[in-house]
C-alpha cells in the first residue's frame, strides 16, 4: 500500500468533483422534494450513473459539516440510514484518510449489506466552502469481508457552500457515483439512488435542526 499514491488518487477525486460542480451539461432531473433536487447523467468512470443532489439546509456550514464530516466517531452513523458503520483504517494526514464504510440491506433486502473502502480527502476553500471527497482504493487491512458485497465508489462527495448574507443557511451539493457490485437488476439500482439521496437530505435536515436545538 502506497500512501502517496492513495493521496494523489484522493486529490484527483476532489478535483473531479470541482469539475462536476462547474459542468452544467447533460444533467436530467429525476426526483425533487422540498429539500433536494436530484439529477443524473451517465458516469464516465463506470457503467452506471453519476447523481447530483442540490439543496439548501437551515443551518450554518459549520453545523452541516459537523454532521457529515468523515471522521472516526462522527455523527454520520447516527443520522444516515445508509451508513451502518464508518471506520478510519489509516490516517495519512490531517486531511487524507483511508476509510471503510458498511451499509445495511436496502430495498426490502433486495440489496444486501455492502462495504466500501475509500481514500477520503477533506478540503476548505477560500470562500469558506468545505469539501469531503472520496474514491475507491485497496488497503491490506481491508480484505473483502464474507458477510458483505464489496462495492466501489468513484469520485463522490459533498460541498458545504456558504449562502452569502445568510449565515444560518448552507447550500449542500452532493455527488454520488457508486458501483454497488453484486448482481443487481438495473431497475433496482436506478430506483435506489434517487430515493436514497432524498432520504440523505431529509435525515440530514433533521440532524442539523437537532444539533441547533
Amino acid at each position: 500500500f502506497d500512501p502517496i499514491l492513495a493521496t494523489l488518487k484522493g486529490i484527483a477525486a476532489a478535483e473531479q468533483l470541482r469539475l462536476y460542480r462547474r459542468d452544467p451539461d447533460g444533467w436530467r432531473g429525476c426526483r425533487s422534494t422540498g429539500e433536494v433536487a436530484v439529477s443524473w447523467r451517465p458516469s464516465a468512470e463506470f457503467a452506471g450513473n453519476l447523481y447530483k443532489g442540490e439543496g439548501v439546509l437551515p443551518a450554518s456550514p459549520q453545523s452541516v459539516w459537523e454532521c457529515i464530516k468523515p471522521v472516526a466517531g462522527g455523527l454520520r452513523t447516527k443520522w444516515d440510514q445508509n451508513v451502518k458503520d464508518f471506520e478510519v483504517i489509516e490516517a495519512i494526514s490531517d486531511t487524507v484518510s483511508i476509510c471503510r464504510t458498511t451499509t445495511p440491506s436496502a430495498c426490502m433486502r433486495i440489496i444486501s449489506p455492502r462495504e466500501f473502502v475509500d481514500v477520503v480527502v477533506m478540503k476548505q476553500y477560500e470562500d469558506g466552502t468545505m469539501l469531503s471527497a472520496a474514491t475507491n482504493v485497496e488497503h491490506p487491512l481491508c480484505p473483502p469481508q464474507p458477510n458483505f458485497v464489496r462495492g466501489f465508489n468513484y469520485p463522490c462527495g459533498c460541498f458545504c457552500i456558504p449562502v452569502p448574507g445568510e449565515p444560518n443557511r448552507t447550500e449542500l451539493l452532493t455527488f454520488f457515483q457508486t458501483d454497488l457490485g453484486g448482481y443487481l437488476p438495473q431497475t433496482v439500482v436506478d430506483s435506489f439512488f434517487p430515493s436514497s439521496i432524498s432520504g440523505f437530505y431529509s435525515n440530514l435536515t433533521k440532524a442539523v435542526k437537532a444539533l441547533k436545538a
